[in-house]
């Protein structure tokens, strides 16, 4: 009768690491169980007094739950701080908030619109309350979301720009910019919000599909520079009538042709007059002909854009209001995509047309109010308006085109679908007006060439954010830092109202200082200014500015009250991480604010990632019906999965997401688990005396040491350059290729068959303990919860936590190059020979590989060489195997990619061993171990002496 042995193999035990992660169960506990030990303080007082490494947390915004671009944010800088703590760094991180501005104002204000109530009327203090109140309850419910993303940080004191010493700090901030002269009050025009009542910052503004009204106008030349240019009126086409009242100029290319067309035949419904001459760029000629329904004309006469030096234009509503001349005047903006070649200037609507007009002194009229209505004054258009709060038209395009028809100025009006700014809040389309606005000179005290200089110093992640945010330094206008709100750190100014000239004043801007770091910005609203004046100034002869500061200085000078001001940190922060819209917003504004007051970056670093989309590309929406919530994920699948994707994904480029991308997450996954599984399976009861020193080692074992040492090698400078994919994709590899595939493949006969004490299973089990101390730790920053079950499960080493250790060392004398060439050919001949079984198993001559006994033929001298000494059959899986130099028979297996080795098939010869299944013919030799080879008869033996 057969014996039972399965009791005398070694199978692996690794019950308390199953194979279902069930990871939507266990990371809670997880996360209870760091909250018990104090994970967080305890990693804090293990690295004190090491080399900080320094996150600083970009500020995400207090209002609403949390999306899959914070789950890429945020794990992205969890994955990089675990990584530097293991390196040996003190990583401390403090998670932060923006608190202030529109996105809560909206909100609240919603409460009141729906109420009927109208936030004008409602006390300031009791407004900024509700505000507060309404960024501490999303504050909560986000750091719950936070922590469920596996992040760790200073949860308990996280910082807060609405915090009292916050709004100090930024007080102090502001006031260095005044007190240097580089703070200025003027007019000029920015992106305006009619709904919110305020100015937007570029951070703010998003652009959407919009339709407007477009026109070609009539100015009638009144001086010309060239004969040519005598009868005739310069075109212009917009696609914002409305700005007509607050043109002063036309803008032309001093380096193209213009041309003067004389219209001959205009068109049906043209309202160009036959005998008219209309001067246009050349280049437009003809689409200008075609848009305004000439369907005949001539050129009369060409000028260079120089020529046009010191022509004078009619206003359109000359004669009723608009009196006085419209110069043409040389801009670098006009091109000859569209249009007319000729750029219609309105100083108070635009930036070109501002800073165009500045240059040459012309008036910068105030037409348009905070609600978007002409204000009384402007001649035929008050109480127009642009926009409603809903975003839809006003009057005010209608009104400007009727009065254009009826003064025979108008040549044709169309319509054309754009790209236009709306408020990334209300989604209402914007204007450019004209307003007084307190701004940060770029220029005085040489801000940009400071922060220019200040990029060059500055390392970025991927490179290409240097040109980016450095083109935009270079290129921006002066910093406008005032928004007409209510919620936000005042803007700590007093006007001397005689003068108009800020109050500037170090111990008034301290004092308001002390004052927020007590009560908070509330006490602007509802005390004495005399308080902050002091007794130097009389507060009867001073103007308190009620504006507020944009948030973007709030963020901007989080280093200051943060970095600076909290000895656990440092400055500057080794890293900046955003998305990369940043560049345009809190990398750009944090820049400005640093260098402006210390000369120098806050970071050493700025790393960048892309945008979440859905599988097709597209951003997603609610309207799309495409939005995955990171909540729904972890509730299925777990934060392991998500923590896989972004690791796995080259998150300098934009991301996608979706259901087949994360079963492709989970799947990498599950033989990532099964690798951590496979090892504590055997490596159960493994102990110190079982040990083999490498020198000891059978060559495969040592090649796993070398490929340690090699991965070592490849991932920890990708770690120090935040590679975090590269890292990712070497560990799957290595789990894959390297260990599922063949090494674990090869091993688990001597691992379940060899006697204990044999040297080589203990040398194998000596080097999957190495394996599972390097791969827990490698893995750890990306898998946080998964190695964290892993090292809890085999319950060794002193660290109450796989995230308290710091990578280990991986010893020179593990790597040999010349091993590794050696095995890199043996598994060259392996994968003709395991192809050859494959296709007797299809062929159903074999069931399993350890029937057959291949013969291999190698006619190439290196890989017959490499495999002379090498227990091919071991490692090939096969009970027996012949070995021949030569090219083969003909029909024998081969492989391309493999040339020089061939493999004929054939069965083993003898008994199928009961134990470990190879046949063999000295099966049955051993009478007290029948039906077993000799090695299965001496570990049996073993066994039961031990036993005894």
């Amino acid at each position: 009768m057969s014996v039972d042995y399965k009791s005398t193999v070694f199978l692996p035990r690794a019950d308390n690491f199953p194979m279902r992660a069930r990871l939507p169960q266990r990371e809670p506990e997880t996360l209870q169980t760091w909250d018990e030990m104090d994970l967080f303080g305890r990693l804090r007082r293990q690295s004190a007094g090491r080399e900080k490494f320094v996150l600083h947390d970009g500020p995400p915004y207090a209002n609403g739950h949390l999306h899959m671009g914070h789950a890429l944010n945020k794990i992205l800088k969890d994955a990089i701080n675990r990584s530097m703590q293991m390196l040996g760094y003190d990583a401390h991180y403090v998670p932060g908030w923006d608190c202030h501005g529109l996105p809560i104002e909206w909100k609240v204000e919603e409460g009141y619109r729906k109420a009927g109530k109208d936030k004008d009327s409602v006390d300031p203090v009791e407004f900024r309350r509700e505000c507060r109140e309404f960024a501490d309850y999303w504050i909560s419910q986000q750091i719950e979301e936070f922590k469920r993303f596996g992040v760790v940080g200073n949860w308990s004191d996280p910082y807060l720009t609405m915090s009292y010493p916050a709004e100090a700090q930024i007080v102090r901030e502001i006031g260095k910019f005044l007190l240097n002269g580089g703070m200025y009050k003027g007019d000029r025009p920015v992106l305006w919000s009619v709904a919110e009542k305020t100015a937007l910052a570029d951070a703010e503004v998003e652009y959407h599909e919009h339709t407007s009204r477009t026109i070609w106008v009539r100015f009638p030349v009144v001086t010309a520079s060239h004969r040519a240019l005598a009868g005739s009126s310069v075109m212009i086409w917009t696609t914002t009538p409305w700005t007509i009242p607050g043109n002063r100029a036309i803008a032309y290319d001093a380096g193209e042709t213009y041309a003067v067309l004389e219209v001959t035949q205009p068109g049906e419904g043209s309202l160009a007059q036959a005998g008219e001459k209309l001067v246009v760029g050349k280049a437009l000629a003809e689409q200008v002909a075609s848009d305004c329904a000439l369907d005949g004309y001539k050129i009369a006469a060409e000028l260079t854009g120089a020529e046009l030096d010191g022509t004078v234009t009619a206003h359109p509503f000359r004669g009723q209001g608009y009196d006085f001349d419209v110069p043409l005047l040389a801009g670098d903006f006009v091109t000859m995509d569209q249009g007319t070649g000729f750029v219609h200037v309105a100083p108070g609507h635009g930036t070109d047309d501002w800073l165009l007009g500045r240059r040459h002194g012309l008036a910068m009229p105030h037409n348009v109010d905070a609600d978007g209505y002409f204000v009384d004054g402007v001649p035929l258009f008050a109480g127009a308006r642009v926009y409603t709060p809903e975003g839809k038209h006003g009057d005010a395009n209608g009104r400007v085109i009727d009065a254009l028809t009826r003064s025979g100025k108008l040549v044709t009006q169309g319509k054309l679908r754009h790209s236009y700014p709306h408020s990334w809040r209300s989604k209402v389309p914007l204007i450019f007006r004209n307003t007084p606005q307190w701004f940060i000179s770029m220029e005085t005290n040489a801000l940009r060439e400071k922060a220019l200089a200040a990029i060059e110093e500055t390392d970025f992640y991927p490179a290409s954010g240097k040109t980016r945010l450095y083109s935009m330094i270079e290129n921006r206008p002066d910093w406008c830092v005032s928004r007409q709100r209510k919620w936000g750190v005042p803007l700590p100014i007093f006007v001397h109202k005689q003068t108009g000239e800020a109050l500037r004043d170090a111990e008034v801007i301290e004092r308001i200082a002390q004052v927020f770091e007590q009560e908070g910005g509330d006490a602007w609203f509802n005390s004495d200014p005399q308080r902050f004046l002091g007794e130097a100034y009389d507060a009867n002869d001073y103007e308190q500015v009620t504006d507020v500061v944009e948030v973007w200085f709030d963020s901007g000078s989080t280093h200051a009250f943060v970095l600076e001001a909290r000895a656990d940190l440092k400055w500057p922060a080794s890293l900046y991480l955003e998305g990369s819209d940043q560049h345009r917003g809190w990398f750009h504004t944090s820049m400005l604010e640093s260098a402006g007051t210390r000369g120098h970056a806050p970071y050493e670093g700025v790393l960048t990632h892309g945008f979440v989309l859905d599988p097709h590309g597209r951003k997603m929406s609610k309207s799309l019906g495409n939005v995955i919530a990171p909540q729904d994920i972890m509730a299925e699948k777990g934060a392991d999965i998500l923590r896989l994707w972004v690791v796995a994904s080259d998150y300098s480029e934009d991301l996608r997401i979706g259901e087949e991308i994360l079963r492709y997450q989970a799947d990498a996954y599950r033989r990532m688990r099964n690798t951590l599984r496979y090892l504590i399976g055997n490596l159960d009861g493994f102990a110190e005396g079982e040990r083999v020193q490498p020198g000891d080692m059978p060559e495969l074992e040592r090649w796993v040491l070398h490929r340690l040492w090699e991965i070592d090698r490849a991932i920890m400078p990708a770690i120090r350059r935040y590679d975090l994919m590269s890292v990712y994709r070497e560990l799957y590899r290595f789990c894959e290729i390297d260990l599922s595939a063949f090494y674990f493949d090869v091993r688990k006969d001597v691992l379940y068959c060899d006697r204990p004490d044999s040297t080589r299973r203990k040398a194998c089990r000596t080097v999957l303990d190495a394996l599972f101390h390097h791969l827990t730790a490698w893995l750890a920053p990306i898998l946080a919860f998964t190695a964290e079950e892993a090292w809890w499960a085999r319950g060794t080493g002193p660290e109450k936590s796989v995230h308290e250790r710091l990578f280990p060392d991986v010893p020179d004398a593990w790597a040999d190059k010349g091993l590794a060439d050696k095995w890199a050919r043996v598994r060259k001949v392996r994968r003709v020979v395991t192809g050859a079984l494959e296709r007797e198993r299809e062929a159903k001559q074999i069931g399993a590989s350890l029937q057959a006994h291949p013969t291999v033929y190698i006619a190439d001298a290196a890989l017959l060489d490499a495999v002379a000494d090498v227990d091919l059959a071991l490692v090939s899986i096969t009970s027996q195997i012949t070995v021949e130099r030569g090219e083969g028979p003909e029909g024998a297996y081969r492989l391309d990619e493999v040339p020089g080795v061939a493999v004929t098939p054939g069965l083993a010869d003898g008994a199928k061993c009961q134990r470990c299944w190879q046949v063999l013919p000295e099966v049955g030799g051993d009478p007290k171990a029948p039906e077993t080879c000799g090695r299965c008869a001496d570990a049996v033996h073993a066994l039961g002496a031990a036993a005894e």
